[in-house]
């Protein structure tokens, strides 16, 4: 014979549904639901903008943030300036040092690469601590971050190259090819943000773009001529 214990039905002399632990919980679930209904009723009337005092509140940040995210455009878009013009070189010297979809030119003397590293390292530390923004200047800011980082990064793949083995060399300086092409196309999507933020902002078209290779225009978005 089964020692397994027999379910029994309940009898009409068992406890009421809402002392079941099944019960309590629609129980606990019709409180939350009533709570709720009686919360929302006076969220939803100063949400839905009857009090004039939040209204006038709500608009008075939305103004102070366009005000703030106007000033950051100009600001970010200096700073890609001045980040740009720092950087071609370091791409001109990489061009040379492994050309994209090239084989790898003579080495780049170790004094170059160190200031490559130098330069890099310090357009990453100029991007760090972004200061707090809207969401298409923080898109912006966040893609030519990230750019400056990628190459960063190339940089000091080229500069591992140089101390290994030469038989160890080619797949270093081809990942750091690849790794600089990131970087740009990066830098693009970002500075083709930067130039619809400068269009709304009715700056005019800012191209702020870094050449594919030397003595070669930027990866633009379009062909409109800088400016209003």
């Amino acid at each position: 014979m089964s020692n397994r214990t027999k379910l029994r039905p309940q009898s009409r002399g068992s406890a009421p549904a809402a002392t079941t632990p099944t019960g309590r919980r629609l129980a606990s679930l019709a409180l939350a639901f009533a709570l709720g209904a009686l919360l929302a009723g006076p969220i939803g009337a100063v949400t839905a903008g009857d009090d004039p005092a939040m209204t006038d509140e709500v608009a008075q940040l939305r103004a102070e943030e366009a005000q703030r995210d106007a000033a950051q455009i100009v600001d970010l878009t200096a700073q890609a300036r001045q980040v740009q013009q720092s950087l071609v070189p370091v791409l001109d010297g990489l061009a040379s040092a492994v050309p994209s979809g090239g084989e790898p030119g003579p080495l780049a003397a170790g004094t170059d690469v160190t200031g490559w590293q130098a330069t890099t390292a310090k357009t990453v530390e100029g991007f760090a601590n972004p200061p707090s923004a809207g969401t298409g200047v923080n898109i912006a800011r966040s893609g030519l971050a990230a750019a400056v980082r990628t190459l960063d990064i190339a940089v000091d793949t080229y500069a591992a190259a140089l101390a290994v083995p030469a038989a160890a060399r080619p797949q270093l300086l081809e990942l750091a090819g690849r790794q600089r092409d990131a970087a740009v196309a990066t830098w693009s999507t970002g500075a083709t943000q930067l130039d619809v933020l400068n269009i709304d902002a009715g700056n005019g078209h800012a191209h702020v773009f870094l050449p594919a290779a030397p003595g070669q225009d930027g990866l633009t978005a379009d062909g409109a001529p800088e400016g209003k």
